[in-house]
């Protein structure tokens, strides 16, 4: 009885094929971590970065959500942690390590906004635009954290692709074994996140009244197309929009591939080892920009209250900045 689930599924709502789901989750974090382990945001590069970054007046409210934030990232970093240390069947509980990377992610972002600003935005791409917009467009964000595209019409999101790549022909069938062929896949998942977020806004767009006053069913008529990418245009793709999409697929669009098909276990290991590197870099990109925003030695008071208080097993030297 062959792919018996697999096959019932589609007849009700799309599924990726397993071996292309599966090969793309696993190699946009290869990519990831052959980055971030290669030193594109080593601490060397996070004291430069931030070393202009003016600490803002006293706001006591906004520090605690800095503080309460970088306690949740780092209990789902944590979380992480013990799944590649203590669990040995990687299948059993792969989909929730990155349920535990997505909310490491998530709740540094929002540990960065509450230290810029003090806004904390509870909707997902909300907080993925003002990321992009106080950070990745100031160029306060290391590589391959940086990488965006400014819109989602096509012909801007094929010239910027083209312009990033350079070149360089790798995309995500290719398991990433140095940094060109991890560029390569990155670059391929953020073209594949426009993809996905367009045809989204297209659908949004038909059911918007602009486009129903058109007296029109799709986009060929050229007045369609301009109110199209008109929208299409206000919408940018940056390093969160993909941590959305990619955990939406793990756990909602293509439900069968982390569990199903294939037998890929040798590849596991690998992946949630680079699940725990790439969170541990982006909450430590975090830390730095907070403790320079928040009064002064409140961080290091933060530390040594976790220290005391933590019943975490994950060492709490990550956090430390000096």
């Amino acid at each position: 009885m062959a792919n018996w689930l697999f096959d019932r599924l589609i007849e009700t709502k799309y599924q990726a094929k397993t071996h292309f789901a599966f090969n793309g989750t696993i190699n946009w974090m290869r990519a990831l971590a052959e980055t971030v382990n290669s030193g594109s945001c080593d601490d060397s590069t996070l004291e430069k970065l931030y070393s202009g970054t003016v600490r803002r007046e006293v706001d006591r409210d906004s520090d605690t959500h800095v503080f309460e934030n970088i306690l949740l990232a780092f209990h789902n970093l944590s979380a992480l942690s013990s799944i590649n240390l203590d669990i040995e069947e990687k299948y059993d509980t792969c989909r929730l390590a990155i349920d535990a990377w997505y909310y490491c992610i998530n709740f540094s972002s929002k540990a960065m906004l509450a230290a810029h600003s003090g806004i904390l935005p509870k909707k997902e791409l909300k907080v993925s635009n003002l990321w992009y917009e106080n950070f990745v467009s100031k160029k306060l964000i290391p590589h391959p954290f940086n990488i965006q595209l400014s819109s989602l019409v096509t012909k801007t999101v094929d010239a910027e692709v083209a312009q990033l790549r350079n070149g360089n022909s790798y995309d995500l069938n290719t398991y990433p074994q140095d940094e060109e062929e991890a560029y390569g896949a990155l670059l391929s998942y953020l073209n594949g996140t426009a993809g996905y977020m367009k045809d989204k806004m297209e659908l949004k767009i038909k059911k918007m009244p602009e486009f129903i006053d058109l007296d029109v069913v799709n986009f060929r008529k050229k007045v369609a197309q301009e109110l199209r990418d008109e929208k299409l245009n206000m919408h940018s793709v940056n390093f969160l929009t993909q941590v959305i999409r990619y955990r939406g697929k793990a756990n909602n669009r293509d439900s069968i591939f982390l569990s199903y098909g294939e037998n890929n276990v040798s590849a596991l290991d690998q992946f949630t080892q680079d699940l725990l590197d790439v969170a541990t870099r982006f909450l430590r990109i975090s830390a730095f920009y907070a403790s320079s925003r928040v009064e002064k030695n409140t961080w290091d008071e933060f530390i040594a209250d976790l220290e005391s208080n933590s019943r975490l097993s994950l060492d709490i030297s990550i956090l430390k900045v000096t």
